[in-house]
């Protein structure tokens, strides 16, 4: 079996992997040095990964076996990535300059680095998609996007985009990976809690609560787990020591991490969740969230500013916390919420990691943070302005390919970052292709965990049901609260899979979607190419791409479909379905 790799034009731009159809073989690579018009064996630049293990051997001799049981995919190590078309870049349209592109701007400047071009219609389409709704638009969502004359059809999608149920589907389940949505057996949060829960942060999404209400109601609820949702943010954490809710508190809307502080402000952050108790109840796995009703004498604290306060008896902690938490003035709370948002649209914090604000932490650009929080607190922390302000930006609109080298260029933003999709939203992707549903499972029994057939995986509510897919592609297990739970490093596995899946075959093969397609391709062979194309990468191919797939069909004289089918296979495999660009 070989596979083509098309590599770094200035050293390789072909991979051959020979020979095919021995029963027994030894193996080599050849590698086509462009410039220099020459075939040579590169084996030692050559890295061979085999599935399963043990069809290697130290000869290098492979038995030769069916595409379904092994194959062999040769890296050359030179090459640099495998490439794939570039994302589309539009020097033609004009993006207005904004006030975070103007802060951009200037510190791109002073560093002398050039800003990317604005990126095209096709792939602004594809991204705003992705990044606002996990979601991959529709064939007819493409056709009629890109058809469409309004200038002003950027932001006219930005806002549709945030109307649309997906909308709260996809932020829910960020905000479940922050929160620890999860079920857990024996503690901890129980199915009923963890689809309360759920629901309680999908109404607050769609409805647009305010974060500061948002904030409150998760701080300082009491009540049942089952009936007053926002009390379980205390049941999901692991431990129920203050230190440890404290730590939850400060991770969650300081984007702080107490590890990193001395231990007397550690000592005095907990003290504000000393007060918290747990009550059972008749109902199974019901518990209240309470405070302590034990006699309790005034409590002298110390606010993560230093202020001092002395909190009587009767008071909530939570509150006062609270209360300092969510002022105008305190430099926390709007600042860590700014930089979640602009790490989840943009790819980085403004201050990186997000979740990780520390004195010798600074921003990347303290005036763009200044910027953003000053609008969050005018606007009544609506987090739909930010997400308007950021997706209406030049910075968000600009091509995915650099314009400089300098080693500043990515964290001051001078271009798109390129990242791969989330587990959740690639497998979605998938299904939405072959028009079926994933199978998941769950450590909790049915039917607690029972899951309609064709579930979308980003509306799920507990993070306990999962797939071999999902941990493969590094869904987060929801145990820490911090961003970097979720592991969207490629691996070896992974390309393995996409490469050899018999689900991704099928989902291709068996799908009633691709059949309308391949219909209407025995009257046209070009429409069957553009809506392959348009179906996983969104745009229309190029006259290159075209005639290559009407060759490919045309050379091997496969039926449409099944042209369509291997068309579909090598897309699905490309860098450009697989990340975000």
């Amino acid at each position: 079996m070989a596979r083509l790799f098309h590599c770094a034009p200035s050293r390789c731009n072909r991979m051959m992997v020979e020979p095919c159809r021995l029963r027994r073989v030894r193996y080599c690579a050849l590698a086509r040095i462009r410039r220099l018009g020459f075939v040579t064996e590169q084996k030692q630049w050559t890295r061979f990964a085999l599935m399963p293990k043990g069809i290697l051997n130290r000869k290098q001799v492979m038995k030769a076996m069916r595409i379904a049981a092994a194959i062999a995919v040769a890296v050359y190590a030179r090459a640099g990535n495998a490439g794939t078309l570039a994302p589309f870049e539009s020097e033609a349209f004009a993006v207005q300059e904004t006030p975070i592109d103007t802060r951009v701007l200037s510190t791109l400047e002073a560093e002398n680095i050039a800003p990317a071009h604005p990126c095209s219609d096709a792939v602004f389409l594809r991204r705003a998609y992705l990044d606002v709704i996990g979601t991959l638009p529709t064939v007819q969502e493409v056709r009629s996007y890109l058809a469409d004359e309004n200038p002003d059809k950027r932001a006219v999608l930005i806002d549709a985009l945030m109307d649309r149920d997906e909308f709260a589907d996809y932020w829910s389940l960020k905000w479940g990976d922050i929160l620890r949505v999860k079920s857990e057996f024996p503690i901890n949060l129980w199915p009923n809690a963890v689809q309360a829960y759920h629901r309680w942060i999908r109404d607050a999404v769609k409805t647009n609560m305010p974060y500061d209400r948002f904030a409150r109601a998760l701080l300082t609820s009491s009540g049942s787990n089952f009936r007053v949702p926002p009390v379980n943010f205390y049941r999901a954490v692991q431990g129920r020591e203050p230190e440890a809710l404290a730590e939850a508190a400060a991770l969650t809307f300081m984007g702080t991490r107490l590890d990193t502080w001395p231990a007397d402000r550690r000592k005095a952050m907990a003290a504000f969740f000393s007060r918290i108790a747990y009550k059972k109840t008749g109902e199974w796995k019901e518990e209240i969230v309470c405070l302590n009703s034990e006699p309790q004498e005034p409590m002298d604290a110390v606010l993560p500013d230093g202020s001092k306060v002395r909190i009587p008896p009767e008071q909530d902690p939570r509150q006062v916390f609270a209360n300092w938490l969510i002022a105008p003035e305190n430099p926390w709370f709007a600042r860590n919420i700014a930089n979640r948002i602009w790490s989840w649209l943009m790819g980085r914090g403004i201050i990186h990691e997000p979740d990780d604000i520390r004195p010798d932490n600074p921003p990347a650009n303290p005036e763009l943070l200044a910027y953003l929080e000053k609008e969050l607190i005018a606007a009544q922390y609506d987090l739909r302005h930010l997400f308007r302000l950021v997706l209406n930006s030049r910075t968000y609109q600009q091509s995915s390919i650099p314009r400089s080298d300098r080693p500043k260029a990515a964290a001051l933003f001078a271009f798109y970052p390129v990242r791969r999709l989330d587990a959740e939203v690639l497998i979605d992707a998938l299904c939405g292709i072959g028009g079926t549903g994933e199978r998941y499972s769950s450590p909790i029994p049915e039917p607690f965990t029972f899951i309609p057939e064709y579930q979308r995986t980003i509306a799920l509510a507990d993070g306990s049901i999962t797939s071999s897919f999902l941990e493969m592609f590094g869904r987060p297990t929801r145990d820490t609260g911090m961003e970097s739970e979720r592991n969207n490093q490629p691996s070896d596995a992974q390309r393995l899979y996409l490469l050899n899946s018999t689900d991704v075959q099928q989902k291709i093969e068996r799908s009633p979607l691709w059949k309308q397609i391949f219909a209407s391709g025995k009257r046209s062979p070009r429409l069957w190419v553009q809506s392959v194309y348009m179906g996983l990468l969104s745009r229309p191919p190029t006259p290159s791409e075209q005639a290559a797939a009407l060759a490919y069909a045309r050379n091997t004289g496969l039926p449409p479909k099944q042209a369509a089918e291997d068309l579909a296979w090598a897309l699905i495999n490309s860098k450009e379905f697989l990340y975000r660009h």
